[in-house]
């Protein structure tokens, strides 16, 4: 769903650029209560991630295809704040790198594509697992109908943003009903992979999981004929607990899927690509601003095994953004320490 240059006016996008900046603004604020000392090293790593798994587009319908957005598999991850940093973060490494995206498109995409789909997600998310059971299988569950949900609402978001500033003249409501359409099945392609990554995760790490924090019941013993709580069991520091092995492991998937498994990916034109080609919303489109780029497109400039070059441009992409994505972590977790510092807090008592 990246939307290029020339879809939208240019009034439009500054106003949708002010609306990112000021989302975008807000997540820097808000992570820093999030990225402690288990999110702060795997947030980079889960921008990486959602770089990685966007190039494996799936088919979805007749010449068509769609790909993770991934706002809900951030959310749930790392923490909504956080999350639309770390899709924020992918975007901005795609349209500058890889001409994937327009530039004056970017505020469109970040609202669309990281806000409303981690908004979204995160909420319904949040309401589903405190109505069902407390248990790891409630996680997944909710991750897949929040992952879901997000795709369509996305689709719709950039339907509303095009009514406002479309650059052609087209019926809005057929543009609506395509959209939503395609991207309800691409939404369950989504919501697969958000669930798949999520109980992956939690089945090794759960303490890692930022979603699936305090939601673990405890157990019950009966005494007397009534149900009691279990002791609490030590807890293990978390600085004993690495998370090398997690980091490690998603690192290497990361390089692997963009590496060698894009290859495999579908070439069919993705959902908005598909919906503005039926519909004719395409008219207008420029050509992108880093379309020299030597990344563009996805490929590395020189060579011609298509194979080996987007294998490697992939691989490129992955470590410049896990480098990017680990660094605004680290930095808003930094500015976190540093305003919570002993003197602080003596200060204040």
């Amino acid at each position: 769903m990246h939307v290029p240059d020339g879809f939208i006016n240019a009034p439009v996008s500054v106003a949708t650029g002010v609306v990112a900046a000021a989302a975008v603004a807000v997540s820097l604020r808000g992570a820093r209560r999030e990225l402690d000392e288990r999110t702060a090293p795997l947030a980079g790593l889960v921008a990486a991630f959602i770089f990685a798994v966007q190039m494996l587009n799936f088919p979805v319908a007749a010449g068509t295809s769609g790909h993770l957005l991934g706002g809900a598999l951030a959310a749930i991850l790392v923490g909504p704040f956080t999350g639309v940093l770390c899709v924020s973060v992918v975007l901005l490494m795609q349209g500058i790198l890889f001409a994937d995206g327009g530039l004056t498109a970017l505020g469109v995409n970040i609202t669309v594509m990281a806000v409303v789909t981690t908004v979204v997600a995160y909420t319904v998310f949040r309401g589903l697992v405190k109505l069902l059971p407390k248990k790891r299988r409630s996680i997944t569950v909710s991750a897949f109908v929040a992952a879901m949900l997000s795709v369509p609402a996305a689709a719709a978001a950039f339907t509303l943003v095009y009514a406002i500033g479309g650059t052609t003249d087209v019926p809005i409501g057929q543009v609506l009903t395509a959209m939503v359409g395609v991207h309800t099945l691409i939404g369950i392609g989504e919501a697969a992979i958000t669930a798949l990554t999520v109980g992956a995760v939690i089945a090794v790490r759960p303490d890692l999981v930022y979603g699936a924090r305090g939601l673990t019941a405890p157990l019950k013993l009966r005494v007397g004929g009534k149900l009691v709580d279990t002791p609490a069991a030590e807890p293990v520091p978390v600085a004993a607990r690495s998370q090398r092995p997690v980091w490690l492991a998603g690192l290497a998937a990361s390089l692997v899927l963009a590496g060698f498994v894009s290859f495999y990916a579908s070439a069919n034109p993705d959902g908005l690509e598909r919906v503005a080609a039926d519909k004719g919303i395409d008219a207008k489109v420029e050509d992108h601003a880093a379309a020299d780029s030597p990344l563009a497109d996805y490929g590395v400039e020189g060579l011609t095994n298509s194979r080996i070059s987007g294998g490697l441009a992939g691989m490129i992409g992955v470590g410049v953004t896990v480098v990017a994505g680990t660094g605004v972590f680290w930095a808003v977790r930094k500015r976190r320490t540093s305003e919570t510092s002993p003197s602080q807090v003596g200060e204040s008592v």
